[in-house]
């Protein structure tokens, strides 16, 4: 059984982490699972409840950053309603055109939500600004916020 929770562990950590840059892989929930069955392996021995619901916190922030950021971001150029759907919509179809379509997708969504919406090409092109720097700002926060998951979960279960 214990071969069975670590090999589980050591591939939801390959995969949560590839997730952190990779929008359409939940990359924190994976990595929290991952551990979660890694401490579950040494019976709790060394990372225990406490150390667990602090990365579950980690990872919560982690997911709600993911979500709000590039809406925020198109918000804070400005954006209507329409350019933060269209951000939206543009980021799950530019997963299936990567690597490019990470970055033109919520661009092109927030730019044509703004059209749609009846503005003009330059509020347009801010909003998909804005969305595009806020998609950004979101995966370094999130990049960030799962190297201190591991950061944590390592330097608890050495010292």
């Amino acid at each position: 059984m214990e071969i069975v929770l670590w090999s589980g562990a050591a591939l939801l950590l390959i995969l949560g982490v590839a997730g952190l840059i990779v929008p359409v892989i939940p990359g924190p929930p994976l990595m929290w699972v991952g551990m979660l069955l890694a401490a579950w392996a040494e019976q709790f021995d060394y990372v225990g409840q406490k150390t667990l619901a602090l990365l579950f916190v980690l990872m919560l922030i982690a997911v709600a950053l993911d979500f709000i950021a590039g809406a925020l971001g198109a918000r804070r150029f400005g954006a209507s309603g329409w350019a933060v759907f269209g951000a939206a919509v543009g980021a799950i179809v530019g997963m299936f055109f990567f690597p490019i379509g990470l970055i033109a997708g919520p661009f092109i969504g927030a730019v044509a939500g703004e059209v749609i919406a009846g503005r003009n090409l330059d509020a347009a092109g801010r909003a998909g600004i804005g969305a595009t720097i806020g998609l950004l700002v979101g995966t370094v926060a999130k990049v960030a916020i799962g190297i201190v998951m591991i950061g944590v979960f390592v330097s608890v279960r050495l010292f």
